[in-house]
């Protein structure tokens, strides 16, 4: 927990502003003057439109032209010499096909609101509330065994014999008076989700798109005669990129406009359920799955939440089968001399990039759409030849949440710059191979400035790839591992995008790792529990952040002792663990937090009501906590045995907001919270430089919060960026001394020292 005292410098070197390149150790390279150069981008062309697709390729020095969903390449756009990427989802757009084999139709679970029954037979309409558009009941001999109805007072199932369907309801002839009552029930899903969004977003007037489900043979067969028959007339495509493959994220729709989106879940596998489904895995596991097993009292199984043994069985069922018929069709089009690239997005569930079956497709690149840093961390450790970034905002008149971007009102530029800033920093310390756009290219024309600021942006994506292919970027002496229920099978990413998951605190925690010059893992608790010291060999700090009982901060697990024993011996023998919200936090064991004794810090969750707290004084470690860094108090927060040090408190309440508790060699760090922002970025770096007794004067490192650097010492080049919106000063350690630098608003300079 000691502070190492920054070296003496003789003076600060040459400050280097915007401008020409002037007056450096070795030369000094400016992004907005170097000279043109090109590749490395895919453009979204668009037919109708050729004059101004070619013009952009060359303004955006594009080497790929790509199709996007609703539009099409011309044989002009096609036979311009550009590489060009047709983009296709394989399980729609066969509507005839799914006419005439309607079993072949995805399907999922769906469950009524409670009914409270009044008196009298109960009658429930299982589509009450659901968007007729998107869902019918499948009411097949098959589906029908599937169908539950429960109790939910009782929270008792009722037997068959209880209830009956009929006319497109369910009666309950003799329910208990005013208990509350549920239908699970399949449904066929009639509508591709993302088809749906475009026609709702951009106002499209086409048939919908029926999704097909390729578990049976009959889809199967057609869906490769059709993709071989595709390969044959698309001579002119060099990249397939498929959307992703058979599955979409779960998205489910309300017949009110009130409340359209019901349910919505980037990383669950509720789509991929079907009666095959369902039949496959009880031949397979020897046990079968039901309703209940998918609606989990209405709640759904979300990703943020720790999954069951069932569903951990299911998910590896899916990804097998996915990846089995997967690797047919990406096969199928290497044979025809075309790459194979999966989008990260959409109907990605199933082809998990970090799971054990990814490499089973044999992808040649994936493609990740990013808002955030993490985002682009995420694809740029996927086993992949090639990787790439879909830029934001999407040419689209509206975003996903529904504010206008290339609309009245809208400022893509704006929308465009802060995106990008956030992708920059993470793009220093890993790398990416290619960068682009998706969308109606037309929009555009209307905003002249945001077509300069993609331009800006491809020619500073380009430098910042060349300093990686020059060699990698030093970091420091610090390997960080975030603790979770998923672990490596999903690093990074908390299963959507940041402005959808923002509510919980590790997702800011990994926005900020992202860019920040430290070794980062992502660990599980089976790791732990398997192999505890081999899997922390190596680690200086264990990061577990979350609300209690969710899939981050872990839930039940904590409550296995000898997990907790192992983690405790980690940290006594020099480790640190650094807690955000409410970490291990387990009912039950003397405490909130089961790593309590750790932190010195716990959470009184209302048992506590008549017990003292320990009285204490503010002692913030001078260069620990930057200006304009701020912690958001939680409530109930008490100090175990007092022992512990308060750096900070908030001001309302008087209750602590970070502390640091020695506990034999190590210490134990806590957080009540955490946003992400350029100051709560730089605190977490020196929390964790200080904690783990590295010191805070590191070379490479800015003096300003909004400042970041990358050193890359096989080129000898130092690239500073400014996150912010202001021009900032900053002084950088380096090896003949500090170096002054100015950056103007979002500036780069790349520096040959």
């Amino acid at each position: 927990m000691g502070r190492t005292k920054p070296h003496a410098r003789a003076g600060v070197r040459k400050a280097y502003r915007g401008g020409a390149a002037a007056d450096t150790p070795k030369g000094e390279h400016n992004m907005d003057t170097q000279e043109k150069r090109t590749g490395g981008f895919t453009l979204p062309g668009e037919a109708g439109h050729e004059e101004l697709t070619l013009r952009l390729a060359k303004t955006w020095g594009a080497d790929v032209i790509r199709d996007s969903d609703g539009t099409e390449l011309s044989p002009e756009i096609v036979q311009a010499g550009y590489d060009i990427y047709s983009t296709i989802c394989i399980i729609r757009g066969h509507n005839e096909f799914a006419r005439r084999h309607p079993e072949c139709l995805q399907q999922t679970f769906l469950c009524t609101q409670p009914a409270v029954a009044t008196g009298g037979a109960l009658v429930l309409d299982p589509m009450a509330g659901f968007f007729a558009e998107q869902f019918r009941p499948n009411d097949s001999a098959e589906a029908l065994p599937y169908w539950q109805v429960w109790d939910r007072t009782a929270g008792v199932l009722l037997p068959a014999d209880a209830w009956h369907y009929a006319g497109g309801k369910v009666t309950v002839p003799a329910p208990e008076p005013f208990h509350a009552y549920t239908v699970s029930f399949l449904a066929w899903r009639l509508w591709e989700e993302i088809s749906m969004y475009n026609h709702v977003t951009n106002g499209w007037q086409k048939e919908h798109l029926i999704p097909i489900d390729p578990r049976l043979p009959a889809a199967q067969e057609y869906l490769y005669a059709w993709l071989e028959d595709w390969c044959k007339t698309h001579p002119n495509t060099n990249v397939v990129r498929f959307t992703s493959m058979f599955y979409n994220f779960v998205w489910i729709w309300g017949a009110s406009e009130r409340d359209r989106t019901l349910f919505t879940d980037w990383g669950s596998y509720d789509f991929t359920v079907s009666t095959r489904a369902l039949a496959d895995f009880a031949a397979e596991y020897g046990y079968a799955l039901t309703a209940e097993d998918f609606i989990n009292r209405g709640d759904l199984h979300v990703t943020h939440m720790p999954p069951t043994a069932r569903q951990r069985d299911y998910m590896a069922f899916t990804q097998r089968f996915v990846a089995g018929f997967g690797r047919k069709l990406v096969s199928l089009v290497q044979s025809y001399g075309k790459k194979a690239y999966v989008f990260y997005d959409d109907s990605w569930v199933g082809v998990e990039p970090y799971g054990p079956c990814f490499p089973q497709f044999g992808f040649d690149g994936i493609i990740k759409c990013v808002f955030s840093g993490y985002e682009a961390r995420l694809c740029a450790g996927v086993p992949a030849q090639t990787h790439e970034l879909r830029l934001h905002p999407y040419l689209f008149p509206v975003g996903l949440g529904g504010a206008p971007t290339f609309a009245p009102g809208g400022d893509p530029t704006r929308d465009a710059r802060q995106y990008w800033g956030r992708v920059r920093r993470a793009l220093l310390r890993d790398k990416i191979d290619r960068i682009g756009l998706g969308g109606y290219l037309h929009l555009v024309e209307d905003y002249p400035d945001f077509v300069q600021y993609i331009a800006d942006v491809a020619d500073e994506f380009r430098t910042i790839r060349a300093l990686h292919e020059a060699g990698a970027p030093a970091a420091l002496p610090l390997t960080v591992a975030v603790l979770h229920v998923w672990g490596a099978l999903r690093p990074w990413t908390l299963s959507g995008h940041f402005h959808e998951t923002y509510m919980h605190d590790l997702i800011h925690v990994n926005e900020a790792l992202s860019g920040l010059p430290v070794n980062v893992k992502f660990i599980s608790f089976e790791d732990l529990q398997t192999d505890a010291a081999g899997t922390l060999s190596g680690v200086d700090v264990v990061i577990n952040a979350g609300r209690a009982g969710s899939a981050w901060s872990g839930g039940a697990v904590w409550i296995d002792p000898a997990l907790v024993a192992a983690l405790q011996k980690w940290v006594y023998e020099g480790g640190v663990f650094l807690g955000v919200g409410e970490p291990s936090a387990a009912p039950g064991g003397g405490g909130f937090f089961r790593m309590a004794q750790v932190l010195g810090i716990d959470r009184d969750t209302g048992a506590r009501v008549c017990h003292g707290r320990w009285q204490f004084t503010v002692e913030p470690v001078p260069g620990v906590l930057p200006a304009g860094c701020g912690v958001k108090g939680l409530d109930g927060l008490y100090l175990t045995d007092g022992t512990a040090r308060v750096l900070a408190a908030d001001a309302a309440t008087g209750l602590p907001t970070v502390t640091a508790h020695k506990f034999g060699s190590g210490c134990g760090v806590y957080l009540s919270s955490f946003q992400y922002s350029d100051a709560n970025t730089r605190m977490l770096l020196d929390l964790l430089l200080w904690a783990s007794g590295k010191g805070l004067a590191q070379p490479w490192l800015s003096d300003t919060p909004g400042v970041e650097c990358a050193w890359y010492p096989a080129s000898r080049q130092l690239i500073v960026i400014n996150d912010t919106d202001a021009e900032q000063a900053a002084n950088i350690a380096a090896e003949g001394g500090p170096l002054s630098v100015v950056l103007p608003p979002y500036g780069s300079r790349v520096l040959a020292l």
